[in-house]
């Protein structure tokens, strides 16, 4: 049988068949995808084929074969940094979660997402959420933000999940896909699904006072059919956002902004750091070129780790 992997949590996956039954499945031995050396080699979104087999009574489904994926959202594996996991696969749309404060969202883990959407062809959109809770400081930050991400080409869209404003627009853009919503843990994923599909119900928690991030409430990534021609991949909070099997020569591919302009420096292999009479280092300098979104290049082409908590507001 063929299916498409709805839960994964981590040994057993729940799967749909194309006849809309639902089974719950082991895989059989172990999957090397394409050298992914991966911590979850079935992903969410995943076509699977699998066998049915009757065991005490109940039926329980072996996965075989995982279908060569369209697409796929992975990161460095949190625990073991040499590894990589997969959050997800078989994407047509990411609605990106970003809030100001409680928690703060900072450029460095938005633009080392958005490379690896890149990267892998997935369109993303902005969602910048918890609109009606801020003041005027950080509705001028959203407005700053806005521009930097619509000025490249990005799609923004402001949202308050608990008042059920814009909601509508982003079940618009759903239609007919299979979409994931990510972000940090407190950014309201899963009170703007339920804002979507009351009747998923899912889980939310208050953010913590303390340390102004969220609290997981989403353990595993799942898939969730909706009642409006749509399919939605909820992901637990990620933290930071290692970017993976991108080469220095080509990460410049994923800035759109430095895309444009690098075919401008004298040197066609120029890395835009050192060298001289770079297009880009120059647009910075004019400010045609967000020094955040430079800032995070640098980081990522001489392999630091993201900043989480500094202040990039400046």
């Amino acid at each position: 049988m063929i299916g498409t992997v709805y839960k994964s949590t981590g040994s057993w996956y729940l799967v749909k068949s194309t006849k809309g039954h639902f089974f719950e499945c082991r895989i059989k031995g172990k999957f090397r995808i394409k050298g992914i050396k991966s911590t979850n080699p079935v992903a969410v979104g995943d076509v699977v084929a699998f066998n049915a087999e009757d065991t005490n009574n109940k039926t329980i489904g072996v996965i075989h074969t995982i279908k060569e994926r369209s697409n796929y959202i992975i990161r460095k594996s949190v625990n073991l940094s040499k590894q990589t996991h997969i959050i997800a696969s078989n994407i047509d749309l990411v609605f990106l979660l970003i809030t100001i404060d409680n928690p703060p969202t900072l450029t460095s883990f938005i633009d080392r997402f958005l490379v690896t959407a890149a990267a892998y062809h997935i369109k993303t959109i902005l969602v910048f959420n918890k609109i009606d809770a801020y003041q005027i400081e950080q509705r001028a930050e959203v407005l700053y933000l806005k521009d930097i991400y619509e000025k490249i080409g990005y799609q923004c869209v402001e949202v308050s999940a608990t008042e059920n404003k814009n909601v509508a627009i982003i079940k618009e853009l759903m239609l007919g896909k299979t979409s994931m919503f990510v972000g940090h843990s407190g950014v309201g994923k899963s009170t703007l699904v339920n804002a979507i599909e009351p009747s998923l119900d899912l889980k939310t928690k208050e953010i913590s006072t303390q340390h102004k991030q969220g609290q997981h409430t989403t353990t595993f990534a799942e898939m969730f059919d909706l009642s409006f021609d749509a399919r939605i991949i909820d992901t637990p909070g990620i933290k930071g956002f290692g970017v993976v099997d991108i080469e220095k020569e080509d990460l410049d591919h994923y800035f759109p902004e430095f895309f444009t302009l690098k075919n401008n420096c004298k040197f066609n292999n120029c890395l835009h750091l050192e060298e001289p009479k770079c297009a880009i280092k120059d647009a910075v300098e004019t400010g045609d070129i967000a020094y955040s979104r430079y800032r995070t290049y640098v980081q990522i082409i001489e392999g630091e780790e993201e900043h989480y908590r500094t202040d990039i507001w400046e």
